[in-house]
């Protein structure tokens, strides 16, 4: 009885003071004190043999002697865990200066965007912002374009949920129209903004882009004024000195006119963006039509206005020589990194 006791005794005091110096003789401590045939499993096994009135004291003392085995054990490993990785990093210098984070860098597009915002506020434009879910009434309607009139085929467009009431706007004209409505004249704004229509996605077109456009509603406005106000723009964005309108057609300008700027022909970059002919076409634009007016609450009578809008990606493309519009939406980082010095 007092072997078994003491056999206990004996190997607890082995167990807390076992210092083995390697991985291969923590291994073997594992095996010798609680592998599948270590050494406690003799001594439980003597518990039959131990009487009564000293069962407890002795399950109590195996208990002690298998909590204290696997509690070295576990404070053994981590000892030469941490060994291990004070000698990974033994070698580094903890002076040395961090390696730089790779940043990225502004997309062409907002570049683009961001500039053509600057040029119209030096004039004194002001960004107007709204909702890219929009109702038909304010996308089409009160842009003098009902629901039967032939220029809707124009614009495939999306309807949300089987509606021909909400829609992903095709324009940021809706953004006009609204302001139009909450807003008395002097109005000068550009409107900015992401628009949605339904075309195959090519080398030219997508399904999403970016618009701004402009809108400039006071009395005694002329197409001079609208003239003199996008030379101005074609002076500062693309550096040109001439510019001519053409006579165009949308429904809530008239006149309507596009813009063309002349490049010239003097290098291979102008040569191929006009297609020889020296002249780019940028925007569309036009004075207000009276019934656009009236259908936002303004006296046609009394005010009068001009309209423009450009695509900002076409823009982008044009600027920066980028043959292929679904590169802008592919978010290649080694293509926008082209971009870092333009900002």
């Amino acid at each position: 009885m007092l072997d078994s006791f003491e056999a206990a005794q004996a190997i607890l005091k082995d167990i807390e003071t076992a210092n083995p110096e390697s991985k291969e003789a923590l291994e073997q401590y594992r095996i010798q004190y609680l592998g599948t045939k270590n050494v406690l499993k003799p001594l439980f096994e003597h518990m039959k043999t131990i009487p009564n009135e000293r069962k407890k004291e002795y399950g109590q003392l195996m208990n002690t002697l298998k909590q204290a085995a696997e509690n070295k054990f576990n404070e053994l490993k981590s000892q030469f865990e941490d060994q291990a990785d004070s000698n990974k990093y033994a070698d580094l210098d903890l002076s040395a200066p961090a390696a730089l984070s790779d940043l990225g860098s502004r997309h062409p597009v907002s570049i683009v965007m961001n500039k053509i915002i600057s040029i119209f506020q030096k004039i004194g434009f002001v960004v107007a912002e709204d909702r890219e879910i929009e109702d038909d009434w304010h996308n089409f309607t009160a842009m003098n374009t009902p629901e039967d009139h032939p220029a809707r085929d124009m614009q495939d467009t999306y309807y949300l949920m089987n509606s021909t009431e909400f829609l992903l706007r095709t324009h940021t004209s809706s953004v006009q129209s609204r302001v139009m409505m909450h807003q008395k004249p002097p109005i000068r704004i550009i409107a900015p903004g992401r628009v949605y229509r339904n075309e195959t996605i090519s080398a030219r077109s997508h399904c999403q882009f970016h618009q701004v456009e402009g809108l400039y509603i006071d009395e005694n406005v002329s197409f001079a004024d609208l003239k003199q106000t996008l030379l101005y723009f074609a002076q500062e964005m693309y550096g040109a000195s001439n510019i001519r309108l053409r006579p165009s057609y949308f429904p809530f300008t008239e006149p309507s006119a596009e813009m063309d700027v002349y490049l010239g022909t003097d290098t291979e970059k102008t040569y191929r963006l006009t297609k020889g002919t020296g002249w780019l076409e940028i925007l569309g634009c036009g004075m207000v039509d009276p019934q656009v007016l009236e259908n936002c609450g303004i006296d046609s009578t009394k005010y009068s206005g001009f309209a423009f809008g450009m695509g900002v990606e076409r823009q982008a493309l044009r600027l920066y020589n980028i043959g292929d519009i679904r590169l802008l939406f592919e978010n290649d980082i080694r293509f926008l990194k082209q971009f870092e010095s333009t900002y």
